[in-house]
């Protein structure tokens, strides 16, 4: 049910994004397209409105609300769907000028050439070059054109969205004659006025309406990699659900790098507990540094996000769960949670791992299945038994084909085991996975 209404969630952003289009192609008479010029016209100024339409829906998904992801099955999904829409944004309105200009050169070549590139008064079509430009500065990292992106260099240069989005907004209040003036002023002002607002809520008053703050209490080494931190409420606590994720920022002056830099980590702990535990693993520069992190220092979080479980709470049907190195956390903090208010659950984990040294909370992981009526627990180690199997998945959970699937680790091993989940005839609605991408 969870994914049913998360898809037809997303559908509705994409019809609602493509509805201008969809307007735009009632108002085309066969006038537009009685000529191969008129037809290069008609397609140049259909783009152009498709291309603005899908930046500002992207804008408003962009708003990073606590909560508003929940709908859309979580914030990573939500983001794919943003991301999807900027890359189609993009494409649409590099070929919105090359049409017009195409469409233009049935008059020469230098009306082409003027319409490319008018004299610099012309300020409504330079805001709209400007745009693009910044557009594809801002997108180009993430879709890795260049290699993958440092996250923090990634975040400054989607800043550039704010100013792309209003220059985009300039050009086409200069110019838009796609649609009746009345129909013209209500959409784009609605759509703009949503984007703005999503934008200034994300990049300003999130910063502060948002975050709450903390101390760091405690530094617990999990692994020599690994490290668990406990942190203390300042003010009122953060409330969240086993599977959520939230962005920490720690501004520990001892810090060498990292400080006052936000990042995503899913939190460890139970609901209900007094402090908040994250689990962080050295995976760049910024984690690396959190593994020496002092106590007292002062942080914020903000969130939650992410919609994981679908009944975080307790586990309603049988259940699966595969995870894998760090991925480990979610499942850790669903079953603390189930420790605490002392519920059973039918619940096959597999936890997989390179080999013993690699293993995080596995004493701890051992103690909450026993103590969890009717909780199994399975180490699974590469080096050993290779590649996560179909058999193995089999020999471990015989009646897997009845059970909803969770899987939270490299992607690699996400689609492994979601292709076994296929395999076993488990359907799409009861396969559910996270992995972190530029959030």
């Amino acid at each position: 049910m969870q994914n049913i209404s998360a898809r037809m969630a997303h559908r509705l952003v994409w019809l609602i994004a493509l509805l201008p289009a969809g307007l735009f192609l009632f108002t085309v008479s066969p006038g537009d397209l009685n000529s191969t010029g008129a037809v290069l016209q008609t397609a140049g100024r259909l783009t152009g409105v498709a291309g603005l339409s899908l930046l500002l829906v992207a804008a408003i998904l962009s708003a990073r609300v606590p909560g508003f992801d929940r709908p859309f099955g979580g914030l990573t999904r939500l983001w794919r769907t943003h991301h999807r829409l900027g890359a189609c944004s993009l494409i649409l309105l590099l070929l919105h000028p090359l049409l017009l200009a195409f469409a233009a050169a049935g008059d020469g070549v230098s009306s082409a050439a003027m319409l490319l590139f008018p004299p610099l008064s012309d300020h409504a079509t330079w805001s709209g070059w400007i745009a693009l430009i910044l557009m594809m500065v801002f997108l180009a990292p993430s879709f890795s054109f260049f290699g993958r992106p440092r996250y923090e260099r990634w975040k400054r240069l989607h800043r550039l969205s704010g100013p792309a989005v209003v220059l985009a907004l300039a050009h086409n209040f200069w110019l838009s004659r796609a649609f009746p003036p009345w129909l013209d002023i209500t959409l784009w002002s609605l759509l703009a006025l949503l984007a703005v607002g999503a934008v200034a809520w994300r990049f300003a008053f999130s910063r502060h309406a948002g975050r709450r703050a903390y101390t760091v209490q405690a530094v617990e080494p999990v692994t020599n990699n690994v490290v668990e931190l406990a942190l203390a409420p300042l003010g009122r606590r953060l409330e969240h659900e086993a599977g959520n994720f939230v962005y920490l920022t720690l501004y520990d002056q001892t810090l060498a790098i990292g400080r006052g830099e936000e990042h995503p980590y899913t939190i460890s702990s139970a609901p209900g507990e007094d402090r908040m535990r994250i689990a962080i693993k050295a995976l760049g520069d910024a984690s690396r540094a959190v593994q020496s992190l002092k106590l007292g220092g002062r942080a914020t979080v903000e969130g939650p996000y992410g919609r994981f479980f679908v009944s975080p709470d307790r586990v309603v049907r049988p259940e699966i769960w595969v995870a894998g190195g760090i991925g480990i956390t979610p499942f850790l903090a669903r079953m603390r949670h189930l420790r605490q208010t002392e519920q059973g659950a039918d619940a096959c984990l597999i936890y997989c791992v390179q080999d013993e040294a690699r293993e995080i909370f596995a004493g701890e992981l051992r103690d909450l299945a026993q103590a969890i009526e009717g909780f199994e627990l399975n180490l699974h180690y590469f080096y050993r038994e290779g590649p996560l199997s179909y058999e193995y998945l089999e020999q471990v959970c015989p009646d897997l084909a009845e059970r909803e699937i969770y899987i939270c680790g490299p992607g690699p091993l996400n689609r492994l085991v979601r292709d076994h989940a296929n395999r076993a005839g488990i359907p799409e609605s009861r396969i559910h996975t996270e992995e972190f991408e530029l959030l």
